[in-house]
């Protein structure tokens, strides 16, 4: 039994970068143990699956690439749900942080992190799809290799592509119930509906149930294992761009969505003449779950350009009512422009992006609902080129603490650990060397960061480099951490 337990790697292709690639079905594998595997019904000969399963959810996550080589029932093994909820039982879940990034104009490419072991998984790509006119919300269906009505479409929006794979344009994800899900998104001509899951045990997409509207740029947040999504924009009657006010949300359990009362905007009301009020419309442009609510900011809209004028509201899922989101917060949500506003929830605390004035720095803020008022706790966060892109970092929370995820200035991905929690009061602006200088800069990626830098943590003062992954011309979209 002890060589069917080994965690020996077996001689999988792995890139030179720390990616991992799951081994295919041609793996060289010893032919005698493999076929006493698939002999014997059994996960381990002479114990029961009961016990199997205990000793299966002990091992990390990271080894189930190979597990699933050994055989057809281990490979069915380590996909069962069982096995997964047995992991939260025991405490052997693990946060995996996801990073979808946007490679030319139609290809988005996301990247599975495993901080532990500091390796990397290139999920597979979204599904190549082509839009089905007959279902409601012009949602979207697979075609498999099939890329005839795919080219149509792509020929009628002026922009043909030779995979024939639509861009998801203004999608918006987000993580619920151990799976991500990536919503909406525009086609130039639509809006979109569709609603597509990637589950990392089969480690592949399926398409659920489309939101009752098409939409793009929508705001998304998690409360209590659903998923919550609030305006966005859809195409108007005069073809520009109609910003929602209308929510919705969605139960992973039962594959189902449920209308929720729309938001009412409140600060529109106040403007001065009925010229502006018709003319500026409002718009979500952020949203994060805080102390069992859900914070919505907005803007003012006129295509192409976003008025910021503070606030938002606040929706409560117990009563089912929206209500003005409190001053303080609203008037000081920092944000790089009117339409984005970064912000994550960890550890029971609101953080936001607050850009700096210069071009390759930023600072942390946290909200202190007590004092409503947002503090420093992070200041000269060095991040390269800050006008460079539309989100030239993100924010997420993994392994309770809070992390920003950026380029350097090779075009390497960036992944930096802060222990702000330790600390409310503001940090000072010493911070050593820059993560981001040559000297703690890797070619590739986490594997390589680890031998390059000595060591797979990098201390720079208040911050830590995690990983680090080479990734060239590529745009950063949006992240999410998954417990699984």
């Amino acid at each position: 039994m002890g060589g069917i337990l080994s965690l020996s790697r077996p001689k999988n292709k792995e890139g030179g970068n720390g990616e991992m690639h799951p081994p295919g079905e041609n793996c060289k594998r010893q032919k005698l143990s493999s076929s006493t595997f698939e002999k014997n019904t059994r996960l381990i000969p002479n114990l029961p699956d009961e016990i199997s399963l205990q000793i299966l959810a002990r091992i990390p996550r990271i080894h189930y690439f190979n597990i699933k080589a050994v055989s057809r029932t281990w490979r069915s093994a380590v996909t069962r749900s069982e096995l997964y909820t047995l992991r939260k039982e025991l405490g052997t879940s693990e946060d995996w942080l996801y990073i979808l990034t946007k490679v030319d104009e139609d290809k988005h490419v996301w990247y599975g992190l495993d901080p532990l072991s500091n390796k990397w998984q290139r999920l597979p790509l979204m599904p190549v799809v082509s839009l089905d006119e007959g279902r409601r919300g012009l949602s979207l269906a697979v075609k498999g290799s099939s890329i005839r009505i795919a080219d149509v479409l792509m020929s009628w929006l002026g922009r043909k592509h030779t995979s024939g794979q639509m861009a998801y344009c203004g999608c918006s994800v987000g993580a619920v119930d151990g799976s991500l899900y990536v919503l909406g998104g525009f086609a130039r001509a639509s809006a979109l509906a569709s609603v597509w899951k990637y589950d990392p045990a089969y480690n592949s997409w399926t398409e659920s149930n489309p939101m009752s509207v098409g939409r793009a740029y929508c705001k998304t947040g998690i409360l209590d294992g659903r998923l919550y999504v609030v305006g966005g924009v859809t195409r108007g009657r005069g073809g520009g761009l109609a910003p929602l006010q209308s929510a919705e949300v969605y139960d992973p359990k039962m594959d189902s969505w449920a209308q929720l009362p729309s938001m009412p905007f409140s600060k529109a009301q106040v403007l001065p003449t009925a010229f502006l009020v018709d003319l500026l419309k409002p718009i979500a442009t952020g949203m994060t779950s805080y102390r069992g609510r859900l914070f919505v900011t907005q803007s003012l809209y006129c295509c192409p350009f976003f008025v910021d004028v503070g606030g938002g509201e606040v929706y409560d899922p117990k009563a089912e009512l929206w209500d003005d989101m409190p001053v303080g917060m609203g008037e000081g949500w920092p944000g790089r422009q009117a339409e984005t506003k970064l912000s994550v929830t960890v550890e029971g605390e609101l953080y936001s992006l607050d850009p700096s004035s210069s071009l390759d720095s930023a600072k942390i803020k946290v909200y202190d609902h007590r004092d409503d008022a947002w503090k420093v706790v992070a200041e000269d966060i060095p991040v390269h080129d800050f006008t460079d892109s539309e989100f030239p970092c993100l924010l997420a929370g993994l392994l309770g603490k809070l992390h920003v995820i950026a380029k350097d200035s090779r075009s390497n991905i960036v992944v930096m650990q802060a222990d702000v929690q330790q600390n409310m009061a503001p940090f000072p602006a010493t911070f050593g060397s820059s993560p981001f200088s040559s000297s703690s800069s890797s070619s590739s990626s986490s594997s390589s960061s680890s031998s390059s830098l000595g060591s797979p943590y990098v201390s720079t003062g208040l911050w830590k480099v995690i990983a680090t992954k080479s990734a060239g011309s590529i745009d950063l979209v949006s992240c999410m951490t998954l417990n699984i």
